[in-house]
């Protein structure tokens, strides 16, 4: 009997600690733990969890330069993010966007099988102790730590809590990949994606559209879809899939009326820095004013809420 009270207690001793410190939540907050995409958007914006939003995937991270577009989205692209995370961000009220929602969709931003980053908030179940959740970044920060502290008693003979805050930005795109490199990227691609297909690898994210599509109409948001660019250099064609994505993707925006900005074929080699990521400096500007100069054009974006 003793033995059971005691593990009850320790339960919810425990339960008690996490939803504490998941309440306080220093791995989102602080700067000594790992941070991925979606916490870097939210803390770069001042905590705000409101606003147009860009979604992508890299490709929209390297390709959209928030700082410099005349009418400003807050650029959420994510690092391997997909359809199927946009509509967990919509379902779990982590971000609410208003009066305009840009879907970027590139080659990889459909793909069912395709990880990603664990860390992000929505991964975690509803029965998942924070603790346990975030052990990874917990330990690496418990690690770097200790280490830090025994160097500087086993060096100086004095107790160091110095640390090296966490990255806070995200992965951009500079300079252009040489051809050797530019192969290694098309076989690592073809290697991993090559076979898959719309109705076997892609099912869950076209469902994962068609949900937020329906989230965007209720909301009167102007949602429209951009098609990434892609490096057209023959020599390293697209998978076998991506034409076929396109049409099927193409055919249920036009049934539903989706505006769309193609342009997946719209750059050069040049403004690439691989196969898919814009090069920052000549790529990146181009297909900021690109989004800018289609956003004005658009007779559905200038009747809606926010503008």
């Amino acid at each position: 009997m003793r033995a059971n009270a005691f593990v009850l207690a320790f339960a919810v001793g425990f339960w008690a600690l996490d939803a504490a410190v998941a309440a306080l939540d220093p791995v989102g907050r602080s700067d000594r733990f790992y941070k991925d995409d979606f916490t870097k958007t939210i803390l770069r914006h001042g905590g705000a969890r409101k606003g147009p939003v860009f979604f992508g995937n890299s490709a929209v991270t390297g390709a959209y330069i928030e700082e410099q577009a005349e009418i400003p989205l807050v650029e959420m692209g994510l690092a391997y993010g997909k359809l199927t995370d946009l509509k967990a961000i919509l379902q779990k009220r982590l971000y609410e966007p208003e009066g305009v929602l840009l879907i970027g969709i590139d080659p990889h931003a459909m793909l069912d099988k395709l990880e990603t980053d664990p860390f992000y908030p929505w991964h975690r179940k509803p029965w998942e102790p924070y603790l346990y959740f975030y052990r990874g970044p917990i330990r690496d920060a418990a690690e770097a730590a200790v280490r830090t502290l025994w160097r500087g008693l086993r060096d100086e003979r004095r107790i160091d809590l110095s640390y090296k805050p966490a990255w806070m930005g995200k992965q951009l795109y500079f300079g252009r990949l040489p051809p050797d490199k530019l192969r290694d990227k098309w076989n690592e691609y073809e290697r991993r994606f090559g076979g898959m297909t719309v109705e076997r690898d892609m099912r869950r994210n076209l469902e994962a559209l068609e949900w937020v599509l329906d989230y965007a109409e209720k909301r009167r948001l102007f949602v429209g879809v951009v098609w990434m660019p892609v490096n057209p250099d023959p020599a390293y064609p697209p998978q076998r899939y991506w034409r076929p994505l396109r049409e099927t993707v193409g055919a249920l925006l036009a049934r539903r009326g989706v505006p769309v900005l193609d342009l997946a074929d719209r750059f050069a080699p040049e403004d690439f820095h691989d196969l898919v990521h814009l090069e920052r400096n000549t790529g990146a500007p181009k297909f900021t004013r690109e989004v800018d100069a289609w956003l004005r054009s658009s007779a559905n974006f200038s009747k809606s809420p926010s503008t």
